[in-house]
């Protein structure tokens, strides 16, 4: 979802299929966002081309404050100002570093800017979406956002600020789990994601045996060949999609064999009908106005582009948004 606002793309054709995934061409390695070896190699981003790409060939400066994909050569081009993602950067300072970036000369100064809060995330998955510690986190982020406007203010610097997030939440626990061992044996599969939905891989030599294991009726989730996936999902032309998805029932959870990860709190990946998954826009200062309804993420992308003065590249969206500017 980051890298299809930036790019204008679904993940079919922007190349990040998932937060884990497996390239053909590169069968023997597996692309994960925590491991820096593979998130910040060139190969697995140059599917698509970001918006602070686009912007330094037209000569407009970008700078990013953590964005996934922001720490990469892409097409051979970084922001001319960028930061490596680190937990550890508080989010004051975070703010501040942006806000001293406004300070510089024209000349130097970037027009397009990028900044990322996790805290609201960390919470849902810690806690559950509907916890005393989300509230808070919200809080926080929403002081901090506070404090930027403020800082914008002070120095005289105007600003057009646009406010998303990725995904939604949804509750989870231990007593909504489907367990892909009770339906084949783990030796035969890969499971390259688990969680709200799994994405599996036949182990060589058992394609038919797990297919036909995996995509009978199951309670509680639904699995398809890729290519039979929903059309409304626009996901399984990539050849990194997995060779079978699964899709849980909101609230329930798939693991194969012992999870890495606590299955309690929150998660997030589940069919984009399911209101949970909705994901927060606000504008301020763009011209949009009142309640612009419902959008795919994808259409922030030429708003972005038009508001920074750049001309988008063909993407999938719409340019339903940036129709509405005045």
């Amino acid at each position: 979802n980051h890298y299809a606002m930036v790019t204008g793309k679904r993940p079919d054709n922007h190349g990040i299929v998932g937060n884990n995934m497996i390239d053909p061409r590169r069968p023997a390695v597996r692309f994960s966002l925590g491991d820096p070896k593979q998130s910040l190699d060139p190969f697995w981003w140059d599917e698509a081309e970001p918006a602070w790409v686009t912007a330094q060939k037209a000569g407009v400066r970008s700078a990013t404050m953590f964005w996934p994909g922001s720490e990469v050569a892409i097409a051979r081009v970084r922001p001319p100002d960028w930061m490596r993602y680190d937990a550890h950067v508080g989010y004051a300072q975070r703010v501040n570093a942006l806000l001293d970036w406004m300070r510089r000369p024209a000349a130097i100064r970037p027009a397009f800017v990028t900044l990322y809060f996790e805290a609201v995330d960390d919470a849902g998955h810690r806690f559950g979406p509907d916890s005393a510690e989300v509230n808070a986190a919200m809080s926080d982020v929403d002081a901090r956002i506070g404090d930027l406007t403020a800082g914008l203010a002070a120095m005289g610097q105007p600003a057009r600020i646009i406010v998303v997030a990725d995904h939604g939440m949804r509750a989870i626990d231990e007593s909504r789990v489907i367990q892909i061992a009770d339906l084949i044996d783990l030796p035969s599969i890969i499971a390259v994601e688990t969680g709200p939905y799994a994405a599996i891989e036949p182990a060589a030599g058992t394609d038919n045996r797990v297919f036909d294991a995996l995509l009978k009726p199951h309670d509680h989730m639904r699995c398809h060949r890729r290519e039979a996936l929903p059309k409304r999902l626009h996901y399984g032309r990539n050849p990194r999609v997995a060779a079978i998805i699964c899709i849980a029932e909101p609230g329930w959870s798939i693991i194969a064999g012992t999870p890495t990860w606590p299955v309690k709190g929150g998660a997030h990946g589940y069919d984009n009908q399911d209101d949970e998954m909705l994901a927060l826009f606000i504008a301020s200062g763009t011209g949009l106005k009142g309640d612009i309804g419902t959008i795919d993420n994808i259409e922030v992308y030429p708003l972005l582009m038009r508001l920074i003065g750049v001309a988008p590249l063909p993407s999938d969206a719409t340019g339903e948004l940036a129709k509405r500017l005045p």
